[in-house]
């Protein structure tokens, strides 16, 4: 009787809330691997490619249309950026720098790069810009595309160009790097980098809000 009267008397106290199982430790909370691939993801990198010097419809500049253009876009941003430089320089004359990029072309060159992006995995999102020559990318853009791992990347090209727009080359940006997504383009006339910056400027505010690239989004 005895017995009995005490575990009546027990499971009285734990139906009165004086049992319980023991909290897990904090250490045994496992970690959520989505916290740290979605911090990276959110990180963004400009990439391009600009030539200064002899350029169409400006004459000799100190620096490339699409230099200018990536220079208001991390002035707007914070965003860092890498710019695609190769081993061996372009002429500084105009007329044969395009002998240099056409034969490029023909020979379908991968041009040696001089640096390389040692974090690349760190960036979930590239803005890649680049100048048209002859109705293309420069081909040192083709070595950079192939040179890393897009998976899972999304990618905004824009470019800047003397009429011809963006000139099918998102299509081939895709092609080349298919495990990416890439928006489509922005084009920028390139003289008016040079000498309507403020245009310019608009032109990129804009594209920026529209995509959620502005700083904060």
């Amino acid at each position: 009787m005895k017995y009995k009267r005490l575990m009546r008397m027990a499971l009285i106290f734990c139906l009165l809330g004086g049992c319980s199982s023991p909290a897990p430790a904090a250490s045994e909370t496992p970690a959520d691997p989505a916290a740290v691939s979605e911090e990276d993801s959110g990180r963004v990198l400009i990439v391009y490619f600009s030539r200064a010097g002899e350029n169409w419809e400006v004459g000799n500049v100190a620096k490339g249309n699409t230099q200018i253009a990536v220079e208001i876009i991390a002035g707007e941003t914070g965003y860092d950026t890498f710019r695609i430089r190769t081993v061996r320089e372009y002429p500084l004359s105009y007329q044969e720098m395009l002998d240099v990029a056409a034969e490029e072309q023909k020979n379908n060159e991968r041009p040696e790069l001089r640096e390389e992006i040692e974090n690349f995995d760190d960036y979930g999102t590239i803005l890649l810009g680049y100048p048209i020559w002859w109705a293309d990318m420069p081909m040192a853009v083709y070595t950079f595309l192939e040179s890393y791992d897009f998976t899972g990347k999304t990618v905004y090209p824009f470019n800047t160009h003397a009429g011809s727009g963006e000139a099918g080359t998102v299509s081939k940006i895709r092609e080349v790097i298919p495990d990416a997504d890439v928006h489509d383009g922005l084009a920028i006339t390139g003289k008016d980098t040079q000498n309507d910056p403020d245009k310019v400027r608009g032109i990129l505010q804009g594209w920026l809000r529209e995509n959620g690239l502005t700083a904060g989004e």
